[in-house]
């Protein structure tokens, strides 16, 4: 089937879609084929105007209650990039559409029982039709899991083998929550309270790995101090996500990491929290006051930042660590470009031979081959330390 677009932009007008196509019109202007698509004609309309994209940038309309403008939709591009959330609330026939279609999908998805819903549920019919779903492709979870991806490949070139024990540390970070955020935490909670099956799928790290369940993992909800980096830790919020990603990855590459792998995810602390006067502050932390298409300001993103190390290690002393580090506000700045980034990586770069239809994460997907954008692109870097 002969597609228009390479990519479309679905939820232009929202505050991360709208970032999203600025950043393809500032990065790549003509240079691909892609559309914007949203509810509003005029507010598309207002969109293209706002980010200079060129007057006849394709604009598609499309209600996420629509089937008939859901189908319509989905056929006309190779990758669909989704922001329309929270994706428990809007996502499930933009996604069932894609699955059917053919049509690759791409979200920054951090609502881990929906994904586990739809592995469970869609990659049968994705697998069939050729449809690529690839969650998680913004802050959540593309540093996490590109990040032990890239740790386990330079783990096999320098050392000969996997590392069966990883920890990830936020070891510095700077960024801010949007509405949107706000609004995709208050969907996940209303669900678990009305479902409480749900709340298995939030906590368990195997939870979007159907039929096999690894060793118990490290808990990563108390502080300790951790000598693995020589600092105190503590919880980091998108850990419950971020981990689940890893253990997913591992899974679809046929457990290429060991099937006795142990990820966990904190936060560096300046010091033992209970002899501090002052909590430790979660840069995520998030106003309930926020409302969807509320967000950090310009200035806020460029402020913002992350630098993230994973830390391998096994048995034998073995001991290698990588370092990820973006370069603008993790949430919005930074996620926005990272999910172009995989958008076009799908669409340019990755055959149907190389990754054929079904629910992948990042790693699994498109693993080197989207570090080098991202690098190239998108104000990533990753780096060995040590």
């Amino acid at each position: 089937m002969s597609r228009e677009f390479d990519i479309l932009i679905y939820g232009a007008t929202g505050f991360t879609g709208k970032l999203v196509a600025e950043y393809v019109t500032e990065q790549y202007g003509k240079s691909i084929k892609w559309g914007m698509a949203g509810r509003s004609k005029s507010k598309l309309e207002e969109v293209r105007d706002a980010i200079g994209a060129p007057a006849d940038t394709p604009l598609v309309v499309c209600d996420s209650n629509n089937d008939d403008e859901i189908a319509k939709m989905v056929e006309q591009t190779k990758v669909l990039i989704t922001t329309v959330g929270p994706y428990q609330l809007y996502g499930d026939k933009v996604i069932a559409a894609c699955a059917n279609a053919g049509t690759d999908y791409v979200d920054l998805c951090g609502e881990p029982n929906w994904i586990a819903k739809n592995v469970m549920g869609l990659n049968d019919s994705a697998e069939k039709s050729g449809a690529r779903i690839v969650f998680s492709c913004g802050f959540d979870s593309i540093p996490t899991d590109l990040g032990v991806f890239y740790l386990q490949e330079q783990a096999k070139a320098r050392l000969g083998h996997v590392l069966p024990r990883i920890r990830g540390r936020v070891r510095d970070m700077q960024g801010s929550a949007s509405g949107g955020t706000v609004a995709s935490g208050a969907a996940t909670t209303a669900a678990a309270q009305k479902d409480p099956s749900i709340i298995g799928l939030l906590v368990s790290p195997f939870a979007q790995t159907p039929g096999f369940e690894g060793p118990a993992q490290p808990d990563g909800n108390q502080p300790y101090y951790d000598e693995a980096v020589e600092s105190w830790v503590g919880p980091f919020m998108m850990a419950m996500i971020n981990t689940k990603a890893v253990h997913r990855s591992n899974y679809l590459m046929n457990h290429q990491w060991g099937e006795d792998l142990q990820y966990d995810e904190m936060m560096m602390l300046p010091g033992d929290p209970a002899q501090s006067d002052r909590p430790a502050v979660d840069p995520f932390a998030m106003d309930a006051n926020l409302k969807p298409g509320d967000g950090p300001s310009l200035e806020e993103r460029k402020a913002g930042y992350y630098d993230i190390i994973f830390v391998g290690s096994d048995d034998a002393g073995a001991k290698l660590q990588a370092c990820v580090k973006g370069d603008m506000d993790p949430g919005y700045g930074s996620t926005s470009k990272m999910l172009a980034e995989s958008a076009i990586c799908l669409a340019l770069d990755i055959s149907k031979d190389r990754t054929s239809g079904g629910c992948w994460t990042t790693a699994s997907s498109m693993g080197p081959e989207l570090i080098k954008r991202l690098e190239a692109n998108a104000g990533l870097s990753f780096s060995i330390e040590a």
